[in-house]
């Protein structure tokens, strides 16, 4: 039996809507990390990018569980002795929710070179409205 090997040139790559209203952080960046991935297709290939590209809306209406709002913290380095910053979830969704989904979807891909040109099919806007009609989106609908 021959094992199906994807060439970059080929992949056929669709747009994808998510509406991140009311939907739980990780389960949405483990659904969009999936897509950009290309796992959902038969034509998956591991060392190959042949996911899609994914555009989220309304990511300042995601929601975290449990009481991760108040303990849980996003952390960042300025590059200077002593920069390590902390800012809480509740008011990076506040502000910045858009990287809060961002960062989420990133950490669930791989730490190579691949998962660097993965990321970059992701985009993220915190209202309803997105700059990509061109492409003629379909709404994936998660859960």
């Amino acid at each position: 039996m021959k094992t199906y090997m994807a060439k970059a040139e080929a992949v056929e790559r669709k747009w994808y809507v998510v509406d991140a209203s009311g939907v739980p952080l990780g389960r949405l960046a483990s659904k969009v990390a999936a897509i950009l991935r290309g796992k959902n297709k038969p034509t998956f290939t591991p060392n190959v990018d042949t996911g899609d590209f994914v555009i989220v809306v309304n990511c300042d209406k995601v929601k975290l569980t449990g009481k991760k709002l108040e303990d849980k913290y996003y952390r960042y380095h300025t590059g200077y002795i002593g920069g390590l910053k902390e800012v809480s979830y509740k008011k990076l969704i506040a502000e910045k929710s858009d990287l809060a989904v961002y960062e989420a979807v990133k950490g669930m891909l791989p730490k190579n070179s691949l998962g660097r040109d993965m990321i970059k099919k992701l985009k993220v806007f915190k209202g309803p409205e997105h700059n990509h009609e061109a492409q003629q989106p379909v709404e994936l609908k998660l859960f």
